[in-house]
């Protein structure tokens, strides 16, 4: 059964961005879609500030800042740039990722262990401006760990090793990975949101497992909204997730 909480869902409105960047030109606007989004019942909007701006720019942020009522978390990557422009736009959450130029979408979650001492001094940073801090991660006990050593707020599980197995035995492994996870980083205070890969499909499994309180989804979203506009592909993801 789903957490007793109600689950959020936060719409990524970057690939909005990948269309309009197609060709250069002013349409069709993040905002607007974020804007339609919410007025669906999404409980957030999602952006990712790449440093290659391949599709968010930061006008969007910007505007989206002033514009949306709901909230803004802004995922980005651990770089002085960044951290700037979050402590200059405020967004309500800022979520890290890795980044690799190459990659065609963020590929795995952050190695917190690995970056202790510059995340730790980030995070204190952005905390200061009263910015929420959420790491995204993979399932794993050590990361999870790590990112209650360095001052999250949030972990964002990455489910993308989810969505793509092939075989039963292979899905329920990786939603027990998830679910020990949740577990884990709940022991440390830490609070829990999911995402990457999640589409109607195979959300159901994942939104079932307790304790998780918001699903970041994009592409699918975007994908469908595409074919039968952008509220009734919220809605319906809405009604996937809440029940």
């Amino acid at each position: 059964m789903g957490s007793d909480k109600v689950i959020k869902l936060g719409v990524n409105v970057d690939h909005v961005a990948t269309i309009r960047q197609a060709r250069g030109v002013s349409e069709p606007d993040p905002v607007a879609a974020a804007i339609l989004a919410e007025l669906a019942g999404a409980d957030g909007i999602t952006v990712h500030l790449r440093e290659d701006r391949r599709h968010i720019q930061d006008r969007d942020v910007e505007v989206l800042r002033q514009t949306i009522k709901t909230r803004l978390n802004l995922e980005m990557a651990l770089t002085d740039e960044m951290i700037a422009i979050a402590l200059r736009i405020l967004p309500d959450s800022v979520t890290l990722v890795p980044e690799g130029r190459h990659e065609l979408t963020t590929e795995g979650g952050l190695d917190v262990t690995l970056l202790q001492a510059p995340l730790k001094q980030k995070i204190a940073l952005l905390k200061q401006a009263g910015i929420l801090v959420s790491l995204f991660i993979e399932p794993d006990i050590d990361q999870i760990r790590s990112s209650h050593k360095v001052g999250a707020d949030y972990i964002e599980i990455h489910t993308g090793t989810y969505c793509e197995v092939r075989t039963d035995k292979e899905r329920r492994e990786q939603l027990q990975r998830i679910e020990w996870a949740v577990s884990a980083a709940q022991k440390l205070g830490l609070g829990v949101n999911a995402g990457h890969g999640l589409d109607y499909r195979n959300i159901a499994p994942v939104a079932a497992i307790r304790g998780i309180e918001e699903f970041n989804i994009g592409h699918s979203i975007v994908a469908r909204a595409v074919l039968v506009g952008m509220d009734r592909a919220v809605r319906e993801m809405l009604q996937l997730l809440k029940g």
